[in-house]
């Protein structure tokens, strides 16, 4: 079942959205504020949460705040990864749930938190231990990033691809599982933290990976599953029953489900990241979506 609909993905990384084409977040926040009101009018009890934020910037929130975002957001979502990509230590995590905390009341869920095995698996258990320490009961939702390495062949969604060295290649080894399906140690020890741990898997159009996913996430007695329906996706030939066959197998979890990435000829710029020309039509989207699969 769909328990939430997630705006966005990091809006404030520039890998998931061009801040360069918005640079104070208005056509951002006019954006959701629109799709919110369409969501809110197919399904006026579904949460409706605001994209998970990364970095974690109360700063960011409250110019969100300031163009009426949080009115229209029931859930605010954060993102965190400081064995890998922040620069802060994951013993401060407690802290910055109190950041954001500081600067709105709505309820805060932790949709991404992972840690790569880029150096060694022993890192990834250690930080998958060492987080369920620090959140487990702190927040109503954490989304551990992710079930699956992501496959060689397949470019990891960041704007300077292999220019950024390391910190692009460590999006390859987020998973609990390697690409040729091997389980790693982070695997056996994640079932100690489920149902209350929940896992973020995205997955691509018509993903191959998707029955399997099923299979170990239920292997893992995992209850909360995040991921997402993508608006460039629902422009391809036959995307609309490669949706409903993600969303039917899917069912036995409660799902988060993200709606975000803007279609080449829908952009200001021809790019996922850009805004759209009409945040309508986003809106459109989000309410066709919400209609179809969160009854």
């Amino acid at each position: 079942m769909v328990e939430a609909v997630m705006l966005w993905n990091e809006p404030n990384n520039a890998s998931h959205w061009n801040f360069g084409l918005d640079p104070e977040w208005r056509l951002f926040s006019k954006m959701v504020n629109v799709a919110s009101a369409a969501i809110r009018a197919e399904n006026s009890s579904i949460p409706r949460v605001l994209g998970g934020m990364s970095p974690i910037d109360p700063g960011f929130l409250v110019k969100l705040g300031e163009q009426c975002v949080l009115s229209h957001v029931d859930v605010v979502a954060v993102h965190g990864f400081p064995l890998d990509w922040n620069h802060w230590s994951i013993n401060e995590w407690p802290c910055k749930l109190v950041e954001i905390g500081a600067v709105t009341a709505h309820p805060i869920w932790v949709s991404e938190v992972g840690v790569s095995t880029f150096g060694a698996d022993e890192i990834q258990v250690f930080g998958l231990n060492r987080t369920a320490e620090l959140l487990l009961g702190r927040v109503d939702r954490i989304h551990w990033y992710s079930l699956f390495d992501l496959p060689k062949a397949w470019p990891a969604t960041t704007r300077h691809r292999e220019a950024e060295g390391s910190s692009y290649y460590r999006h390859f080894y987020m998973g609990l599982v390697r690409e040729d399906g091997t389980l790693k140690r982070a695997f056996h020890d994640f079932g100690q933290y489920t149902p209350e741990l929940g896992i973020c898997q995205w997955f691509h159009f018509e993903d191959h990976r998707l029955e399997l996913a099923v299979k170990l996430l239920k292997q893992l007695g995992v209850k909360y599953l995040r991921t997402g329906l993508s608006w460039a996706d629902s422009f391809r030939e036959g995307a609309d029953k490669w949706f409903d066959y993600q969303m039917r197998l899917l069912e036995p979890f409660d799902v988060t489900v993200t709606y975000c990435f803007t279609p080449e000829h829908c952009g200001l710029e021809p790019n996922h990241t850009s805004p759209p020309r009409h945040v309508e039509e986003f809106a459109e989207f989000c309410s066709r979506m919400t209609r179809r699969y969160a009854r």
